[in-house]
């Protein structure tokens, strides 16, 4: 059972910067990936970004990206989302989610960006961003 421990959301001000933080443990997985999705009051929860751990391959989704970064710490199973630029449409519920499979990504379609890739979901971290 992979447990995951979300840190780093808060208030901010438009146009500043947040970092959020998810720490994995439980069994060790030879090919996994990590991601992060929000659910915003009253809509559904859409992918933000995601990142393979082996080859560190990263994925974002058209709204943050050039303004998100995610990283992965290997030593501490920990990944990171640098948010930059924030605008009052970010804020939402963070889901840091684990997939303890290697992501597939075709020519039109990657897993990484589909919920059903994740099994595990931490409990979320609220990031508000004011106007």
């Amino acid at each position: 059972q992979v447990q995951l421990v979300e840190s780093g959301g808060g208030l901010v001000q438009a146009g500043g910067s947040l970092r959020l933080s998810c720490a994995a443990s439980g069994p060790p997985f030879s090919n996994y990936g990590m991601g992060w999705f929000r659910q915003a009051s009253g809509k559904e929860r859409e992918f933000v970004a995601a990142i393979s751990w082996s080859a560190g391959t990263t994925y974002y989704a058209d709204s943050v990206k050039g303004r998100f970064t995610i990283s992965r710490d290997n030593a501490k199973k920990t990944v990171y989302l640098q948010m930059n630029s924030l605008k009052p449409e970010d804020t939402a519920l963070y889901y840091c989610t684990f997939a303890p499979r290697q992501f597939y990504s075709g020519s039109r379609y990657t897993s990484a960006r589909s919920e059903v890739a994740y099994d595990y979901w931490g409990q979320g971290t609220q990031v508000t961003v004011s106007s």
